[in-house]
């Protein structure tokens, strides 16, 4: 008889407080009706609503579920970790608490894994968003693809089923400041990509904004390429080229022309052009030494209040 297969679901929690018991209601149903033993490991991390109480109240009545605070809030890459170094399943799949990741596709991802591939993520074909914000991500994932140094997959977000081996050695990496579906992506391994819609959000606003997004966008580019120091190193040859030519013709216009007018709007010009140069230059070198710092400081990747589980009485 063939041993049943467990499945982790990882779910991390912010602001989730009137999703939690709709993602366990789905979840629940869409493990037994592929016929796998599984655990559903909620995240909390640091949400500042009911969410704890919430996770309380669902593990006194399931053994299946799985309750994690966090001290504050680390980010959702931190959430993910935190129920990674405690499931024990075959294979873990991630999800956000908001239900914008339907637990429904997992089912797909299940038939992927049986079929031999060892990560298997959601390809957000559609986005139930806004166009800009639809076209922004669609052009960030471009972007990414393009200057990464490694095979990035289009429009895929943290949302994936991911077997115990692969968790295994991604639990191995010491980083701190954490692109998962940068560093899945890394480790290799066969995978494969399921496409889907991608809903609005079913309670509450986003807690995304243009900003944090902007910054998770540089998370992941300057985690996964060196184009931006290759492309100053390309502007700052092409300024010496454009400062010695300029030199050269000066030179010639002071012996050809020697009355040539000499006006201060050229020189300032060049000063601001090339102060630009030198400041855009070390914004670059800052991302790549502000990440150096996080990594030396050596702090825990989240710190873990406590953790809730089924006591059966």
């Amino acid at each position: 008889m063939a041993v049943k297969k467990k499945i982790s679901a990882i779910i991390a929690c912010y602001k989730d407080e009137q999703a939690i018991p709709i993602m366990h209601k789905r979840l629940s149903f869409v493990f037994t009706k592929i016929g796998v033993d599984y655990e559903i490991i909620f995240v909390n991390d640091g949400s500042p609503d009911n969410t704890e109480k919430v996770l309380e109240q669902l593990a006194k009545k399931d053994k299946h579920v799985i309750g994690v605070n966090h001290s504050r809030n680390f980010n959702s890459q931190m959430a993910f970790t935190s129920g990674m170094e405690i499931a024990s399943g075959d294979a873990v799949v991630l999800l956000d608490g908001d239900l914008q990741d339907p637990p429904e596709i997992i089912e797909k991802f299940y038939k992927k894994w049986q079929e031999g591939y060892d990560v298997v993520y959601g390809v957000r074909t559609e986005r139930d968003a806004p166009l800009y914000m639809s076209i922004l991500y669609k052009l960030f994932y471009r972007i990414f693809h393009m200057m990464s140094y490694i095979r990035i997959p289009l429009d895929a977000g943290d949302f994936s089923l991911i077997d115990e081996k692969v968790v295994k050695i991604i639990k191995t990496f010491p980083e701190r400041d954490r692109f998962l579906r940068g560093i899945r992506a890394w480790v290799g391994f066969k995978q494969i990509g399921v496409p889907y819609m991608r809903p609005e959000r079913m309670f509450g606003k986003t807690t995304n904004n243009f900003l944090k997004n902007l910054n998770w966008a540089s998370k992941g580019i300057f985690s996964f390429s060196y184009v931006p120091l290759e492309i100053m190193t390309l502007v700052s040859f092409a300024v010496f080229i454009i400062a010695l030519v300029a030199m050269i013709v000066q030179i010639i216009l002071r012996f050809l022309l020697p009355n040539t007018p000499q006006g201060t709007t050229t020189i300032l010009v060049i000063v601001l052009f090339i102060g630009a140069i030198q400041l855009l230059g070390i914004s670059v070198l800052g991302q790549y030494i502000g990440k150096i710092f996080e990594e030396v400081k050596q702090r825990p990747k989240y710190i873990v209040k406590s953790i809730i589980k089924y006591t059966s009485k």
